[in-house]
């Protein structure tokens, strides 16, 4: 019996110790991830900043000094090139902006009020589309080219180089005066100015601390329809446009730039728009003394 016993307790002893481990627990720890070859960085999308510089009509460096290109737009021709920087400074610099990156180096840029700036650049005649063979650029560069606005004008007739003026004959001299037993004074004549284009009737609304309202109404006293305008004014005392219907704004300095809306270009001869804003002032505010509209000087009524 004692044998017996010893031999159960020998069996249970073996039987233990050919028992298998416990499992481990399982790790917390995070697997490598294999290194990848594609570039997985997103270009930035939809982002605010503002223009610091302004290189040429299509390239800018932007707040955090980075200089880019706005895609689609091909390179200022030579016979434009310092009408276009003009136009890009004055639509771009120190102006709050929204760009979304394309390629390294390329971007996509809008206006505060959502204006894309490169059919905007095109509409205006100041450059010419790239890469593209219909679209809103392709539009924007044949209502230009219509009404022979920016660089599709005189001189550059939408060439790289000025055309020179046309040959005129040579004067013919003028013919003796037939002879007379008494000299006769020549007639005078008086020259009159040549007629303006534009009258412009400027009137301010209301008044507050630190800001006032105007209206702006602009007539087409010329003889040909417009097809896309600009009217410009300065302030003599510090003022600012904070926000404008009817057309966008753009203001450098004391200057401001008002550009027609997309559905006000045309103006019919005898015909007339009017335009309203608000703005911020130090003190009281007055009519500007002079406009210009297409680059005409207006009389002011």
């Amino acid at each position: 019996m004692a044998r017996k016993h010893v031999l159960v307790m020998l069996t249970l002893l073996c039987a233990g110790c050919t028992a298998a481990p416990p499992a481990p627990p399982p790790s917390s720890r995070t697997p490598l991830k294999p290194p990848s070859l594609i570039n997985e960085v997103v270009p930035p999308q939809n982002v605010i900043t503002v223009v610091s510089d302004v290189i040429d009509a299509r390239t800018v460096e932007l707040a955090d000094g980075s200089r880019v290109r706005v895609a689609s737009l091909a390179e200022p021709k030579a016979c434009w090139a310092a009408a276009s920087l003009d136009f890009a400074r004055s639509t771009l610099l120190a102006r709050s902006v929204r760009f979304t990156g394309l390629t390294p180096g390329e971007i996509t840029l809008e206006l505060e009020d959502g204006t894309d700036y490169a059919i905007l650049a095109v509409q205006q005649g100041a450059l010419q589309p790239e890469g593209v063979d219909g679209g809103p650029l392709i539009n924007a560069q044949s209502e230009a080219s219509a009404a022979k606005r920016g660089l599709w004008g005189p001189p550059c007739d939408g060439s790289d180089t000025a055309k020179p003026p046309s040959p005129q004959p040579p004067a013919m001299p003028p013919p003796a005066p037939p002879a007379t037993s008494r000299e006769t004074p020549p007639a005078t004549t008086t020259a009159r100015p040549a007629a303006k284009t534009c009258a412009v009737v400027y009137q301010v609304t209301g008044q507050w601390q630190g800001g006032f309202q105007a209206n702006v109404t602009v007539r087409n006293t010329g003889t040909q329809p417009t097809n896309g305008w600009t009217l410009r004014w300065s302030f003599s005392n510090g003022e600012s446009v904070r926000d404008m219907w009817n057309a966008s704004p753009r203001q450098s300095g004391s200057t401001v730039t008002a550009v027609n809306a997309d559905y006000n270009p045309q103006i019919p001869p005898g015909g007339s728009v009017q335009i309203g804003y608000n703005g911020n002032a130090r003190g009281p505010h007055s009519a500007p003394a002079a406009f210009t509209f297409n680059g005409a000087q207006c009389s002011v009524e």
